[in-house]
């Protein structure tokens, strides 16, 4: 085993909610979800495993966890579904794996974790999708496993006006409330998160992994895909660099910003902090404000995590084989 130090990144999305609207149980709340999420990956760092089961095990306790638009928590999608969305890849060997629209299942990142690993496929997608996961054994659950009241009264908001929703928040209305569409629909867009779930790790071998996991959009449409699992776009690990994005999906693809990212790094010389705030800070910034964000990590375990909205849900470790050195969690 190499005596290279470890570090670890994660994010529950960006954008966040206002500070004055944060109450203390529920920044508590957040706080202590993330916390259990990089707790689940520097354990396996700290025992010498791969960034690539760092990242996975990261994911993993967010999905489980309803806070967060990935797994439990996902969105509705315009059909009542939740259509789920991961990929993961490992920069020693730029293995991929990527899953879109699938239903049902409990952990979509280990569906992409599966399918790179068997490595004759990089995305796949829908109801095939599905059976892959199966075959592969991996759980699956009802339709009330992911059901959250918040997030269903979201998908009304956005139904009422046929709108996307940006957030996993909903409007505070009671049985007595009169509103009309537009205020609904006003109300269920004010606090825009783009709650997707990442994960960036360097291990102790020196290798570099990234995932990222979401349930999308509230009320998407005909099967619509974000930047989450095309790689290059919401994904991307190579020797220099990890990163994992969160935001408009559209606008990340567009810009094809992780692979732009790491474009930088190799061509221009730059450091991936450097080329992480140029694209998201600068460039989105100006072209895209308040469009996400994303975490990324350098091949000497430096730690980037800049976004362009109110604030972004992350977390950060490092350490060793013996000790966790240092631990971050963060919201604005």
């Amino acid at each position: 085993m190499s005596n290279h130090n470890w570090s670890l990144a994660i994010h529950g999305g960006a954008g966040t909610i206002l500070p004055a609207e944060l109450t203390p149980q529920k920044e508590l709340a957040y706080h202590t979800a993330l916390q259990d999420a990089i707790a689940a990956g520097s354990a396996l760092l700290q025992a010498g495993a791969t960034a690539a089961d760092a990242v996975v095990a990261a994911i993993v306790s967010l999905e489980n966890n309803i806070l967060f638009n990935a797994g439990k928590g996902s969105v509705f999608a315009h059909n009542g579904t939740h259509q789920m969305d991961a990929a993961i890849m490992a920069g020693a060997d730029k293995s991929a794996g990527a899953v879109a629209g699938i239903t049902g299942v409990v952990n979509p990142i280990l569906v992409a974790n599966s399918l790179r690993l068997q490595g004759k496929h990089v995305l796949i997608a829908g109801a095939d999708a599905a059976l892959f996961a199966k075959a592969e054994g991996i759980p699956f659950a009802d339709k009330d496993y992911f059901y959250s009241e918040q997030r269903y009264q979201q998908w009304l908001a956005a139904l009422a006006t046929d709108s996307l929703a940006l957030d996993h928040s909903a409007p505070k209305l009671s049985s007595t409330d009169t509103l009309s569409n537009q205020t609904i629909a006003t109300e269920a867009a004010k606090e825009k998160k783009f709650s997707t779930v990442g994960a960036v790790a360097l291990d102790s071998f020196g290798h570099l992994a990234a995932a990222t996991s979401t349930g999308g959009l509230t009320n998407k449409h005909w099967g619509r895909v974000g930047d989450t699992p095309i790689v290059g776009a919401g994904t991307w690990a190579d020797s220099r660099c990890a990163i994992s994005c969160t935001g408009w999906g559209e606008v990340f693809i567009k810009h094809v910003v992780s692979h732009r990212i790491a474009a930088m790094v190799e061509f221009l010389g730059i450091s991936v902090a450097d080329a992480a705030h140029c694209v998201i800070v600068q460039e989105l910034g100006l072209s895209d404000p308040d469009s996400g964000g994303l975490i990324a990590i350098a091949a000497d375990g430096t730690i980037s995590m800049p976004f362009n909205t109110v604030g972004m849900y992350r977390a950060s470790a490092k350490g060793n084989s013996t000790a966790v050195s240092e631990s971050i969690v963060a919201i604005f």
